[in-house]
């Protein structure tokens, strides 16, 4: 282990203990997943591995169910894009809190200008003007008019605001030539947002648009969860870091950078634990720590179908596992269990299956911990290229090339990186389809 990337500090900012026996029950993640389960009981560290291969659907139930959320933190909402909350945010005033023009014009008492046409205008006498952001507003009466600019507050007596191209001002007076109607060109004091109104829900995830709004409302500090620390150990013999140059037989550590990458796009913070050459009691310290460290734990490589693959071992001897084996492609040997309350998941060694669980299964992990209702994925209705077919009585996941409004198949071994490399999304293959 590298030391120096196993040396943290951190608030483990659980609740109470969840108490598991033999036995996965669901949790209330908030997400809806977690609640009903199946029971599914955890393999022994001398299980057969894939005896029970299980569906993403059910992979995604399990993660869900032993996710612990975050705790909570307060922050300034400039910093908070992309951060789920853990209020509801609440308007406590009527927004834009008076009537104001959304036009440059007059304010009328729009009934005087219904007479009003192009060769027949209406003529009104002008009585002043409207300061922006001044809180006296003025005042007009029938026969009367006051200009108003964008965004200015509304006179007493007026109900509308007729459009500066359709009046022209003449000295003291202005010829109206088009008539307006009861709030036409006018935003209501409330019209934006009414108070007490429930403009976030908890569990909403923040985007750009969102911290305006909040700034708006003059909400500038907002409860939110914790970002997840998530540990990731690599393993393997083979394993040289990525700045190295390899020798005949050895390969680069990608799946540490991928991984990563992956959780700061999700929110989450990823705790490197450098590379466990493939030694059992190596292992198994490093998650030990990484557990006590971190709110879940990712392993790379080591999950084989062997029987003696070391981060089943570990895992199993360390706590409980309830998955080993998802029936996908590229996947398959992919481990989900705890170590103590801590979640805990093991990835095939190669990055396109790496990359396929963290899309598929992993990411919900963390969306559960964050208190998220469910990760979001862009869906898209596109026409396929060529014919395919679902092959082993298994679910595929294939990565596609999008060109045209045409997908594509980007086949090739799970070991490959150009697949990756070309890819723009993925197609979902059911079972016997």
């Amino acid at each position: 282990m590298n030391s120096t990337l196993g040396k943290i500090i951190s608030s483990h900012p659980h609740g109470p203990d969840t108490v598991l026996s033999d036995t996965v029950h669901g949790h209330d993640t908030g997400s809806g997943l977690g609640k009903g389960n199946k029971l599914r009981t955890f393999l022994s560290e001398k299980a057969e591995p894939f005896f029970d291969v299980v569906t993403i659907d059910e992979a995604v139930r399990t993660v869900r169910s032993i996710a612990k959320q975050t705790g909570t933190e307060t922050i300034m909402i400039d910093e908070a894009e992309g951060r789920v909350l853990a209020e509801s945010i609440i308007t406590q005033e009527n927004i834009p809190g008076f009537d104001r023009s959304w036009k440059d014009g007059y304010a009328v008492i729009a009934q005087d200008t219904y007479p009003a046409k192009e060769n027949s205008p209406v003529i009104l006498s002008l009585c002043g003007s409207i300061a922006m952001g001044k809180s006296k507003k003025g005042q007009i009466q029938s026969g009367e008019c006051m200009y108003i600019p964008t965004g200015g507050q509304m006179p007493d007596g007026a109900d509308a605001v007729v459009m500066i191209e359709y009046a022209e001002q003449v000295g003291d007076r202005v010829l109206i030539r088009q008539p307006v109607v009861v709030r036409e060109n006018v935003i209501a004091k409330d019209e934006d947002f009414h108070a007490g109104t429930v403009i976030y829900p908890v569990a909403s995830t923040l985007r750009p648009q969102d911290i305006g709004v909040l700034a708006a409302i003059g909400k500038t500090r907002i409860s939110v969860r914790k970002n997840p620390r998530i540990a990731i150990i690599s393993t393997g013999v083979e394993l040289v870091p990525a700045e190295a140059i390899p020798r005949t037989g050895e390969v680069r550590e990608v799946n540490s950078h991928l991984i990563s990458v992956f959780l700061r796009k999700q929110g989450a913070i990823p705790v490197r634990y450098g590379i466990i050459r493939d030694n059992l009691d190596e292992l198994k310290s490093t998650i030990e720590t990484a557990s006590s460290e971190c709110d879940a734990v990712i392993v790379s490589g080591g999950s084989s179908k062997d029987r003696n693959d070391i981060t089943f071992r570990a895992i199993a001897s360390l706590g409980k596992v309830f998955v080993h084996g998802i029936s996908i492609a590229p996947g398959k040997p992919t481990i989900i269990g705890q170590c103590g309350d801590v979640p805990v998941i093991g990835l095939p060694g190669h990055p396109v299956s790496t990359f396929m669980v963290m899309t598929l299964v992993a990411v919900h992990l963390i969306q559960a911990m964050k208190g998220a209702p469910c990760q979001h994925i862009y869906k898209k209705t596109i026409k396929m290229a060529t014919d395919l077919k679902s092959e082993g009585g298994r679910e595929q996941y294939i990565r596609v090339r999008i060109e045209n409004d045409e997908a594509t198949p980007v086949l090739g071994k799970s070991g490959l990186l150009n697949t990756l490399l070309h890819s723009d999304g993925i197609i979902h293959i059911p079972t016997g389809k």
